[in-house]
Formats: C-alpha cells, structure tokens, sequence
C-alpha cells in the first residue's frame, strides 16, 4: 500500500480555482495508477479521474472539462487542477492508489485522509 496526504483544498468563490495535491510515500508510486474521487454529505463518492504510470488520463462521466489530473513522479505527487468551481463542487476531495486504471472506489486499495473543498455561492 501507499501512504497519501492530499493539501490544497480550502474556501474558494464560485468561478474559482483550486489545485489539489496528492504526496505519495511509496518507491512504486510511478507504477501505480492514482485517481482522484470526491464524497459530499448524503452523496456517494464519485469519480473524478485517474491517471496511469504512462500518463494517460481517464475522467469520470460528468467531468465536463473543468478538472485536469496530472502527475510528476519525481516528486511522487499527483495533482487535480480545479477551474470554474461551483456550489456543487463542495465535497472533500480524496486521491487514492491501485495496481491499474479503474473508475470504481473498490479497486483502489490505498486512499489519502481527504481535503476540504468548499465553494462559495
């Protein structure tokens, strides 16, 4: 497994932005598929997007452009760069680890602790 500590998020106005970061603790972390996921009160977590050791990208079905993943495996950190927030994109925002590229929470088997992110109207 991989230890995970996200930073970056905070209070933001709607039309704002926000990048996140993911430090990872682990030699293999430019092997691992690393995804970015958000949980709101009362809602299921849901994907965001992933990106592979090759740098592919992949995003969940409703990400609509605002949000980019990428990754610098020299520094063992793995971003998700936030534009246009809005109200509905309060959650706390979590990054995880897998062994391969997947969308659903289940596959993933190392997860951060989770950041506050709070978009004001």
């Amino acid at each position: 497994q991989v230890q995970l500590v996200e930073s970056g998020g905070g209070l933001v106005q709607t039309g704002g932005s926000l990048r996140l970061s993911c430090a990872a603790s682990s030699r293999t972390f430019s092997r691992r598929n690393m995804g970015w996921f958000r949980q709101a009160p009362g809602r299921e977590r849901e994907f965001l997007a992933g990106i592979v050791w090759s740098d592919y990208t992949y995003y969940g079905d409703f990400v609509d452009g605002r949000f980019t993943v990428s990754r610098d495996n020299a520094k063992n950190t793995v971003y998700l760069q936030m534009n246009s927030l809005k109200p509905d994109d309060t959650a706390v925002y979590y990054c995880a680890a897998s062994a391969g590229a997947s969308r659903s929470a289940v596959v993933y088997d190392s997860w951060g602790q989770g950041t506050q992110v709070t978009v004001s109207s």
